[in-house]
């Protein structure tokens, strides 16, 4: 039996075996060769945390709404992207053959059944940790494409995991003409300035808000990339902004906003703020010239042709020592940028 990655209850992350079953007419089989996960929404899931927890989201009305006695999202499958191999496929496939290398959103685990639909094949010359960082790249790009960017704007980045990291490349490429990178962690920091950013900040050394100010003749930075998913830097980030600047919240936020405080800054200087960023959010502002399946195809020709760097932003480990990484990005979240998982070949 093969096994995968399953939270059972709040903060218990287990393995858990399962029998694998034969493809149905549309179905493919693939064998897992690299996995990847994302930190901060999953572990705030696994944890609990989110409005799922509490609430339902109702499509029509599109609320949150109270669900008597909660909800449950256990168990949850862990993980997020994965690349593999087609083992084998349904009688009515008719886009992919076994031998095929593919990728999709799917969990970590070491075989998968899965529609042909949600399948994709890997794009000729990227390399599998490429394909896995494909997803906070697409969230990058939609971050910047929001914030309506424009040449010689000067831009803030808060939060330099994976996504910040990418949205600094992203706007260097824009063209940004000033790029600060806020971060408590001196590698990430690091690592903004070899992707680009003029300057960096140690948010728990420093007023943030008050050092962006300062670095751009007392005005602030034209847009504020807020992915730290803290309501601290969301404040700072507005504290950084010129009058009528764009502030791009993108993270997946939680809790009581205590120390988010809207009776300064927010009430004076006439900013405008965005939401928005997941990709699923259809239909797009700038719809019908950009869809989803547009943002994917222009992540993968950054990648192709070599604009995006991902040199750094993975930790990989083996498929055997997954729990105890699982354990490290809750205890050390700061440790590592972006967790991926790889497999023994040949494993059933």
């Amino acid at each position: 039996m093969s096994k995968e990655v399953v939270a059972i209850a709040p903060g218990q992350i287990i393995l858990r075996r399962y029998e694998e079953k034969l493809p149905e007419l549309n179905q493919v089989c693939i064998r897992s060769e690299l996995s990847a996960e994302k930190h901060g929404t999953t572990l705030t899931f696994c944890k609990g945390l989110t409005s799922h927890s509490e609430k339902i989201w109702d499509d029509e009305l599109e609320l949150f709404l109270p669900q008597k006695g909660g909800t449950s999202i256990f168990p949850l499958h862990l993980g997020n992207i994965t690349v593999g191999t087609v083992t084998k496929t349904g009688r009515e496939v008719a886009r992919f053959k076994v031998g095929d290398r593919v990728w999709s959103y799917l969990p970590i685990r070491e075989n998968h059944i899965i529609e042909e639909d949600r399948v994709h094949l890997v794009p000729p010359g990227l390399r599998d940790e490429q394909i896995v960082c494909i997803d906070p790249a697409v969230v990058a790009l939609m971050s910047v494409r929001e914030a309506r960017f424009s040449l010689g704007d000067k831009v803030a980045i808060f939060g330099l995991g994976a996504i910040g990291l990418l949205v600094v490349q992203m706007v260097k490429l824009s063209g940004a003409t000033f790029v600060v990178g806020i971060d408590p962690v001196s590698s990430r920091r690091k690592l903004a300035k070899k992707y680009g950013a003029d300057l960096t900040i140690d948010p728990t050394a420093l007023d943030a808000g008050l050092e962006i100010k300062l670095a751009t003749e007392k005005k602030g930075v034209d847009i504020a990339i807020e992915v730290s998913g803290s309501y601290k830097a969301l404040h700072q980030a507005i504290r950084g902004t010129r009058y009528g600047g764009t502030i791009v919240p993108v993270s997946f936020y939680h809790g009581e906003a205590k120390d988010l405080n809207l009776g300064e800054e927010w009430h004076l200087n006439r900013y405008r703020m965005v939401s928005g960023i997941r990709v699923e959010s259809e239909p797009y502002r700038d719809y019908p010239r950009w869809d989803r399946e547009r943002i994917y195809k222009t992540v993968i020709e950054l990648f192709q042709k070599k604009n995006l760097r991902i040199n750094d932003l993975l930790h990989i480990v083996d498929f055997d020592d997954v729990l105890e990484s699982y354990r490290t990005i809750d205890e050390q979240p700061d440790r590592w940028i972006k967790l991926a998982v790889k497999y023994r070949r040949g494993e059933k």
